[in-house]
């Protein structure tokens, strides 16, 4: 394969707009979208309202939660299609060169340790999954470094690989998941399910429920635009991300609180094990974790791009993908946990402040302005710093100081902070800046 050949593969415009004619409409988006959110983790919480909740609460909940993700993600995603760039590139006209630096770094390390976090869990999984149906034990770090690989991979050749990966993933996981469902409630009276006592000691609340559905995956709706870059127009950005968070999320969280209300088990894997589906609970949890890995370490690379702008994004892949699988076999994410904790509280202001900048400032968001932006913008640096204050002081202890709650999810607490601040402040200076064009014209 010649070099031209190999850089045809690996081009992923990540440093430039993506071409029109690169572009997707909302059907292959939503697909990609989908399989970024569909995860054991995204089970696991279904399986958890399931647990803790009557299941028409468990129900709403999820709808509810999913919704206000959907317009997160919808409003992040319109700002991405509409400039055609990453989130930290985006970013840049807000808060300026160097506060993009900083986005860019702290998007990117925390992406790629959660790459590793993941990578970690899915090695553990998959080696009890082996050794329930095969009877054979394979060691759980060689699992990690062959998911490493393989999700590095993906990652590597950037979005046209994950769409691929994610068209023949999600359809499968689909078929997995409503498979499951029919087979448990073919021997189960629906009423009988939706009555079904509570399996957990403390019972859950469907604004807590609500708060934990938007927290799991407050950080992906903001980092949006390194999926909507790729949208035709910003309807195609805006119904991906209806379908991919308020459809397709609500859908899995429902059935997963259904599984857990027929089976009293809330782990997925566990229950298509005991309905001895054992190649499938292998399936599922293999292109589960790996369509939402790759988009971890996808986003990560992207941010690295901004930073080191003379290395390939596909060389930044590797690097971020080999280290982030070494600490998994290393062990080491027990204690680098808290402090990916702490980097994920600071990314949510970030998407407020580049949407509340964008309503007020549309025609600033353009490429060929980027070489203008400001080194540093000072304001929304602040802005930043107090939203992401906001979102520790609600955070509990022990990740966070626990002061006071506003909507009982830190991260979109820090969204609404950042997003109002900097929608008056972009507003004001705006307002001020005309009545200065407007009293030189006059002078003149």
């Amino acid at each position: 394969m010649t070099n031209k050949q190999d850089q045809a593969i690996t081009k992923d415009y990540e440093r430039e707009p993506v071409p029109l004619e690169q572009r997707k409409g909302w059907l292959k988006l939503s697909i990609v979208w989908l399989g970024g959110i569909v995860a054991l983790s995204a089970t696991a919480l279904g399986g958890a309202l399931g647990g803790g909740l009557p299941l028409s609460q468990a129900i709403i909940a999820s709808f509810v939660g999913t919704f206000i993700l959907a317009i997160l993600s919808a409003l992040c995603g319109v700002v991405g299609a509409k400039t055609g760039l990453s989130t930290s590139f985006v970013s840049m006209f807000a808060l300026g060169r160097y506060g993009s630096y900083a986005v860019s770094i702290i998007i990117a390390i925390a992406l790629f340790g959660w790459f590793g976090v993941q990578l970690d869990i899915f090695g553990a999984t998959l080696h009890n999954v082996i050794l329930s149906v095969f009877n054979v034990s394979v060691h759980p770090k060689l699992l990690v470094v062959i998911g490493g690989i393989c999700m590095t991979l993906t990652a590597f050749i950037g979005y046209k690989a994950i769409e691929k990966l994610s068209l023949v993933a999600v359809p499968l996981l689909a078929v997995l998941l409503i498979a499951s469902l029919g087979k448990v409630m073919s021997n189960s009276d629906f009423s009988t399910v939706a009555n079904a006592p509570l399996l957990f000691g403390d019972a859950l609340t469907v604004g807590l429920s609500v708060s934990l559905i938007i927290g799991s995956l407050a950080t992906g709706a903001i980092i949006g635009p390194d999926i909507s870059r790729y949208a035709r127009s910003t309807k195609d950005a805006v119904i991906s991300s209806f379908v991919g968070f308020f459809v397709g999320f609500s859908i899995v969280l429902i059935i997963a609180a259904i599984l857990a209300k027929a089976t009293t088990e809330v782990d997925i894997v566990a229950i298509m094990l005991g309905l001895g589906w054992g190649s499938a609970a292998l399936l599922i949890l293999i292109l589960a974790q790996w369509t939402t890995n790759d988009n971890n370490l996808y986003s990560s690379a992207l941010g690295f791009s901004v930073v080191f702008k003379k290395v390939p994004k596909s060389m930044l892949t590797v690097v971020a993908g080999t280290i982030g699988t070494l600490m998994a076999v290393g062990g080491i994410y027990d204690n680098f946990i808290p402090f990916l904790i702490f980097l994920s509280a600071l990314i949510p202001p970030i998407g407020g402040i580049y949407v509340g900048d964008f309503l007020i400032n549309r025609s600033k968001y353009q490429f060929s302005n980027l070489s203008n932006v400001k080194n540093i913008n000072l304001v929304s640096i602040a802005i930043w710093g107090i939203a992401s204050f906001v979102a520790f002081s609600t955070t509990p202890s022990p990740n966070g100081f626990g002061w006071f709650t506003l909507t009982g999810a830190s991260g979109f607490d820090a969204f609404l902070v950042a997003f109002i601040l900097q929608f008056i402040v972009s507003k004001t200076l705006n307002k001020k800046e005309q009545a200065d064009i407007e009293l030189k014209a006059k002078g003149a």
